[in-house]
């Protein structure tokens, strides 16, 4: 690295349906992404030769950070736009474009570039990685040290095979701009199932790969000792991690004590040792993608380990060990009609997991669902913006985009009840102390999932207090000049290189266990 280098790490937003810029006077919680990218940053560089500045988009209520796009002097200055959806791709295409304009240099990486198709995007003046960013961040920061920047990275290879992940540092100045003290951590990357409509094997594999559990504990130490209060494991597949007992055990021995929130799948029935290390090392809830109650529709999405005969032993389970189960629900399968959507809702309210969450079938860009659903002309609409799971976005066969919204707010007000909130103050275990703190979460909880509700806006939108400023509009001449279009086309997947599809064939053999 020849010279000072300049790095703006941005997390970019998304554009509403009125055109505005999506951002929050708070966030929920603090972009993982960011962090990361930081350290990774810091690692690459020896930590002396550049100067970092990272923005998440969502929680800038004023627009003076865009200055950073803009050289300083004679410095080189790189503008990374990181983490980017198929629904956040134009407004990173808004902002490299914005960057390059003032004499900066520009890439984008993130699940869009890496499972979608993006050659009508390339060779006009912005970057794009198109793997992880361990396998690529070093020569992008070499070269953009030497002014310069590849058109593309990463074409050859997505995955790196053995994560060599730095530890992450947060500091108090992170936290400020959010609701929840919270880190987002991934000890492990990877799931081994193949559901047709889920991006992840797309973006990190089927193979589960970890980071060294120093590597983890290092970075909760630095947490805790920043002020975070919970750590969100946000691997997708917690309980199929093998080394998952080691970390807690050693959480549990430091006496880290750290408010825990897990993501599972439905397996983790089978595992109720893990259940039980989970809450002693501080777990509070448990995030599991049950998706659907019926058995057919679930095996006709490649989703086949799900038993919704057996979803009852989860929130069973984790109730005996004082964990909350949180459901994450699809509605709008191409076989329910407005009454299956209703009956699906009843069966949850019956179940009484402590949390649900719903969203509607999206076709999203890279999966398998989304490349059948484009070749048979399904997919109805055409602005990547609206591909975030709150929407109807193909032609559904048997209900209306205004059926199926008019349905997902029902379901948040009628799964959040005060019977379902009575059910939960019945369920709270420990001291008097623990149980009004945990009684308030859960008064909390219900009245903001029903005022979302109320006012059709998502409850995970991502932050408290919309804040209208800037529109895509200001942005669109720009992103004409240098792309030459208004509205970026539905992209093809892009194919997976022959490497990772040789490495994505090898399972992890301490997997070989997994039954369905």
């Amino acid at each position: 690295m020849s010279r000072h280098l300049e790095i703006v790490l941005i997390k970019p937003s998304k554009y509403r349906a009125d055109g505005y810029v999506e951002r929050f006077h708070k966030g929920y919680m603090p972009n993982s992404t960011l962090p990361y990218m930081r350290n990774l940053t810091q690692r690459n560089t020896g930590g002396d030769l550049a100067e970092i500045v990272a923005i998440d988009e969502y929680v800038h209520t004023d627009t003076n950070y865009l200055s950073h796009l803009a050289p300083n002097g004679s410095s080189n200055k790189l503008v990374a736009l990181v983490g980017v959806q198929s629904h956040q791709f134009h407004r990173a295409l808004d902002l490299a474009a914005l960057a390059v304009s003032k004499g900066s240099m520009a890439i984008i990486g993130g699940p869009h570039p890496m499972t979608c198709d993006t050659h009508e995007q390339q060779s006009h003046g912005v970057s794009f990685s198109l793997a992880e960013a361990e396998l690529v961040w070093g020569s992008v920061l070499d070269d953009a040290a030497h002014g310069e920047l590849a058109p593309v990275y990463g074409a050859s290879e997505r995955w790196q095979k053995d994560l060599d992940s730095p530890a992450v540092r947060v500091t108090r100045e992170d936290l400020k701009r959010y609701v929840v003290p919270m880190l987002g951590v991934y000890p492990a990357r990877g799931c081994p199932y193949s559901c047709s409509f889920c991006s992840v094997v797309k973006i990190a594999g089927h193979r589960i790969r970890s980071q060294s559990i120093e590597t983890t504990l290092a970075t909760v130490r630095s947490a805790k000792a920043a002020g975070v209060k919970m750590i969100m494991f946000t691997s997708d597949n917690f309980n199929k991690y093998s080394e998952a007992p080691e970390l807690l055990r050693a959480m549990i021995e430091e006496h880290l004590d750290m408010s825990l929130f897990v993501q599972c799948d439905t397996q983790v029935y089978r595992q109720e040792e893990l259940i039980e290390l989970l809450a002693r090392a501080g777990c509070f809830q448990m995030f599991v993608g049950v998706e659907s109650f019926d058995r057919t529709t679930l095996t006709s999405m490649g989703k086949a380990q799900n038993r919704p005969e057996e979803y009852r032993r989860i929130v069973d389970l984790c109730r005996t060990h004082g964990i909350g189960s949180h459901f994450s629900n699809i509605i709008g399968f191409p076989t329910q009609d407005v009454q299956d959507v209703r009956e699906h809702i009843a069966q949850l309210q019956s179940l009484s997991p402590t949390a649900a969450s719903f969203y509607v079938l999206c076709p999203i860009p890279g999966t398998e669902q989304y490349s059948d659903l484009l070749a048979d002309g399904l997919i109805v609409e055409k602005n990547l913006d609206r591909f975030d799971g709150t929407c109807l976005t193909w032609r559904h066969p048997q209900m209306s985009e205004v059926e199926l919204n008019d349905l997902l707010f029902e379901a948040y007000r009628r799964f959040f009840s005060m019977s379902h909130l009575a059910s939960n103050l019945r369920s709270i275990r420990g001291s008097a102390k623990s149980w009004l703190s945990s009684a308030a979460i859960s008064v909390g909880n219900t009245a903001f999932h029903r005022w979302c509700a109320a006012r059709r806006t998502h409850p995970m939108s991502g932050g408290i207090g919309r804040v209208r400023l800037d529109r895509s509009e200001e942005y669109l001449a720009e992103r004409q000049r240098r792309f030459g279009v208004e509205m970026v086309p539905l992209p093809a997947n892009l194919k997976l290189p022959d490497v990772d599809q040789a490495f994505n064939r090898r399972l992890n053999p301490r997997l070989s266990a997994v039954v369905l």
